[in-house]
C-alpha cells in the first residue's frame, strides 16, 4: 500500500540515497582559541607565564583589594595573595623571563600579605618597574617602591597613613605596640626602597586635616615624585622603556661576569 509522504518532517532519512544521515561533526578545539587563557584571566587575574615565542617581559598586576588571610566578600574585586607568590617564584625560576612589569591600581589591604608581596618582588634578581595607575594606596605604597625603578600616572594617588584595624581591638597596651611595629616595618620598607626621608614620610603619615575624618595624606603624581617616593612621573611607555635599559644593562653585566 502506498503511503503518503510526511512533508511536514524535514528530516533526512537514511533511506534517501542522495542525502544520506551524517554524524554531526564534533568541534575540535581550536589551537588559537584563548579560551582557556581567558579562564586563566578570570581565575587568577593573570595572563599564562611568557613561553620562548611570547614576550620576555611578565606583567604582573595589583588592583582592588589585596586580600590576605581573611577572605573578602565575592563582590569586592580582590588581588590573591596565594595566587601572587607563587607566580613570583615561577617568574624567579624561569629563564625567558628577563623583567617584571607590576602594575598596580590598588586600595590596599592586609598588611602582612601586602609587605610578602613586596618583599617577594624587591627580592627578584630579574630588572623590576613599578607603574602606579588609579592608585596605590595605604598598603600598596611599599608595592610601588618595591622595584628598581618607579612611575606613577600624572593623575594617581598614594594614600599615606598609620596601620589601622577594623572591628574589635582588645585595649591592651600590647595591642598598640604589636600595630606600632608592625607600622615600623612598614616604615622601613618603605625607606630602603625609596628616596623619601623617613621625617618626610612620618610627617605625610600623621598628617590630620587632609583626609576627612582621619590622619594621612593623598599625595598625587607630581607630589609623590617631589617627596622622593617614586623615582618620575610616566606612563606604561616609559615604564616598558626603562624596563627595556634594565634588562639590557643587567644582560651587558652577566656576560662581563661571565668573560672573567
Amino acid at each position: 500500500m502506498y503511503q503518503q509522504p510526511n512533508r511536514n518532517n524535514n528530516q533526512v532519512t537514511p533511506s534517501d540515497p542522495e542525502q544520506p544521515n551524517k554524524p554531526q561533526k564534533e568541534e575540535q578545539p581550536d589551537k588559537d582559541n584563548p579560551s582557556s587563557l581567558v579562564n586563566k584571566i578570570q581565575q587568577m587575574g593573570q595572563t599564562n607565564i611568557p613561553q620562548m615565542e611570547q614576550s620576555n617581559i611578565h606583567c604582573l598586576t595589583i588592583i582592588g583589594q589585596i586580600e590576605g588571610h581573611v577572605q573578602l566578600p565575592p563582590n569586592n574585586k580582590t588581588t590573591k595573595y596565594e595566587h601572587l607568590l607563587p607566580q613570583l617564584v615561577a617568574i624567579e625560576q624561569n629563564p625567558k623571563i628577563e623583567g617584571v612589569l607590576v602594575i598596580l591600581n590598588t586600595v590596599g589591604g592586609d598588611v602582612e600579605a601586602g609587605l610578602a608581596i613586596s618583599e617577594m618582588i624587591a627580592s627578584l634578581s630579574k630588572p623590576k618597574v613599578c607603574l602606579v595607575l588609579g592608585g596605590g594606596h595605604s598598603i600598596g605604597v611599599p608595592i610601588a617602591v618595591a622595584g628598581d625603578y618607579s612611575y606613577i600616572a600624572e593623575t594617581a594617588t598614594m594614600t599615606i597613613h598609620p596601620v589601622r584595624l577594623t572591628g574589635l581591638v582588645i585595649g591592651v597596651p600590647q595591642t598598640f605596640e604589636y600595630l606600632d611595629k608592625m607600622q615600623e616595618r612598614v616604615v622601613s620598607f618603605v625607606l630602603r626602597h625609596s628616596n623619601i626621608e623617613e621625617e618626610k614620610f612620618k610627617e605625610l603619615m600623621f598628617s590630620q586635616g587632609n583626609l576627612t575624618r582621619d590622619i594621612g595624606t593623598n599625595v598625587i603624581g607630581d607630589d609623590a615624585v617631589a617627596y622622593g617616593l617614586i623615582n618620575e612621573v610616566g606612563g606604561l611607555g616609559m615604564a616598558m622603556k626603562k624596563l627595556n635599559e634594565l634588562i639590557e644593562s643587567n644582560s651587558t653585566e652577566k656576560e662581563q661576569d661571565f668573560v672573567q
